[in-house]
């Protein structure tokens, strides 16, 4: 199945249960949060944590998704990986921002986003992502601040029903930028030099902590461009999707390569593309 199949009544249905699911776990989430957090594991190095609420909003993620789309596929930041017959595979991050959750900072949210196989790939600038995916419908959900953020394919970008415009196009010297950091020695030291490389050309950078935040935050107008290296598919399906309905160009490393792991670029359309340039140049003179 492509998302050429899907009727714009399906789609608006993918993002309906997307939305329920994110609000519904996200609820839990916060109560687990105000109950205490502890760490339960450790990934990719010491200081990329999980938390048993991690583990537990996945579980009901799945639990939700298997009674309301028994078919679907599912694929999970904490392992979940269910096979599917229908060609939608649920790609679903319980908690982004686990390290500020597990601090008691605000900036974390709940991530569901329906995706299919991308059919018209290579043409990232068309929403395929690095994985071979397209996400077609999906929602984010900010629990401290009671924001939820949905979107399908072709149908706008929404926040609590209101409809989203996007970024505006501004300077690239005027521009509020976020972006992330990985968890390795080596990948943290790299994306530090290329953002001293970077700040004197903006007008300041944002680190918020939460991939799929950031990319609602554009979608909002609250930055004006975001980047980042080291995505994973569960980071960034739903918000892209959400920011590119929105109206912001969700760009990749560069034409050839789509937005995903190697790089990820949204902004207002020539914005983001100045920012790519400047992004270019930066790692070119590590």
């Amino acid at each position: 199945m492509t998302d050429s199949t899907l009727a714009p009544e399906a789609l608006a249905s993918l993002a309906d249960t997307a939305a329920s699911l994110a609000r519904s776990v996200g609820g839990v989430v916060r109560s687990l949060r105000d109950a205490g957090v502890a760490v339960a594991a450790t990934k990719s190095s010491i200081t990329d944590v999980v938390t048993a609420a991690d583990r537990e909003a996945e579980r009901l993620l799945v639990e939700g998704l298997r009674e309301l789309r028994p078919d679907d596929g599912i694929l999970g930041e904490e392992g979940a990986s269910v096979a599917g017959s229908t060609g939608i595979t649920w790609v679903v991050d319980p908690i982004d921002g686990t390290v500020n959750y597990l601090y008691g900072l605000p900036a974390y949210a709940v991530s569901v986003a329906a995706t299919v196989e991308d059919a018209s790939a290579p043409e990232p600038r068309r929403g395929g992502m690095a994985d071979g995916r397209r996400a077609v419908a999906g929602a984010v959900y900010l629990p401290v601040t009671d924001e939820l953020f949905t979107a399908w394919q072709g149908g706008g970008a929404r926040l609590d029903g209101t409809a989203l415009t996007g970024p505006d196009e501004v300077e690239l010297s005027q521009a509020l930028v976020g972006t992330g950091f990985g968890y390795t020695v080596d990948r943290r030291t790299e994306q530090a030099e290329v953002v001293r490389r970077l700040i004197p050309r903006v007008r300041d950078i944002r680190r918020i902590g939460s991939a799929a935040t950031d990319l609602c935050l554009l979608a909002a107008g609250r930055l004006d461009a975001y980047y980042e290296r080291g995505l994973q598919p569960w980071d960034y399906a739903a918000g892209a999707l959400i920011a590119r309905e929105a109206g912001a160009l969700i760009l990749g490393r560069d034409d050839a390569t789509a937005p995903g792991e190697p790089l990820l670029i949204g902004g207002a359309p020539r914005l983001a593309e100045d920012l790519r340039s400047a992004i270019t140049e930066a790692y070119a003179a590590l």
